[in-house]
């Protein structure tokens, strides 16, 4: 049975779905861009039922009592206090941390950052940051894939993408992802200040500092079909892990993995949990 919580931190009070016994190993799951921690929602079932106590936060901006307007209050440094603060809160001193787009790039900074405090990492769709920024730098085909990024800082962007029924936001899903996830996913960033505060996670600017190599046991999930991650920086990606890593390929997946094949995703993390 998925349970409802309220997580409270000097940030403010993170919303979450959470699933399994209270003394299970703990997992902390992170969501992306433009989602929400439903996305996990096949996922924290399936690991509760398997004896894990398995947690998804709405994550800073998607939770309405942790939604500050300033860009700035979006930054690397942030986000990755918000996972300490949350692991705090539900007493864990470590965890297996698991993120998709925008969640699993929190996961690599916090993984490179705090290795003391995770047993494992699972990151799903990103690639290692500096896998990506140097794709970013030499392979015309990823640049290609990132110029959406200039548009989502935009200040217009909020209007085009909820006009007509957010009929641009919805497209984003590719037509991948349940309609009941996107119609709840559309209903959340269509409250005042919701969206804009999802998309503060671009316009924050590049983190700070140097990201470095991940010394914990690392699985990367990378799909064939994922239109804004290509196969330069996945392939790249064992390069900046020096633990033990797992990369997984899936043919015929677009970017939403965890929705699109839930049981996939499921059956390969629990095997690296294991």
């Amino acid at each position: 049975m998925t349970e409802h919580l309220s997580i409270p931190t000097a940030a403010g009070t993170f919303d979450a779905i959470a699933a399994g016994p209270a003394d299970g190993r703990p997992v902390l799951l992170l969501h992306g861009f433009p989602e929400a921690a439903i996305c996990w929602e096949y996922q924290v079932a399936a690991l509760g039922k398997r004896g894990f106590r398995a947690v998804a936060p709405d994550q800073r901006g998607y939770s309405p009592g942790v939604r500050p307007q300033a860009p700035a209050e979006y930054g690397m440094g942030e986000l990755v206090g918000d996972v300490l603060a949350i692991a705090d809160e539900l007493g864990w001193h470590r965890f297996d941390l698991v993120g998709h787009d925008w969640g699993a790039a929190v996961g690599w900074w916090t993984a490179a950052e705090h290795p003391a405090r995770l047993r494992t990492l699972t990151a799903v769709s990103t690639p290692h940051p500096k896998a990506l920024a140097a794709a970013l730098r030499t392979d015309e085909d990823q640049q290609l894939r990132s110029a959406y990024m200039t548009e989502f800082r935009q200040t217009s962007t909020e209007r085009r993408m909820l006009a007509n029924n957010a009929e641009a936001l919805r497209r984003i899903f590719e037509w991948r992802v349940p309609p009941s996830h996107v119609d709840e996913y559309v209903r959340r960033l269509s409250e005042p200040g919701a969206l804009t505060a999802a998309l503060n996670w671009y316009r924050a600017g590049r983190p700070s500092g140097e990201v470095g190599k991940v010394e914990v046991p690392t699985l990367y999930v990378w799909s064939t079909e994922d239109v804004a991650l290509g196969s330069t920086a996945a392939l790249d990606t064992e390069n900046w892990v020096t633990g033990a890593y797992s990369f997984q390929m899936l043919e015929d997946v677009t970017h939403w993995i965890p929705e699109e094949v839930p049981e996939v995703l499921t059956a390969l993390l629990v095997e690296h949990l294991s």
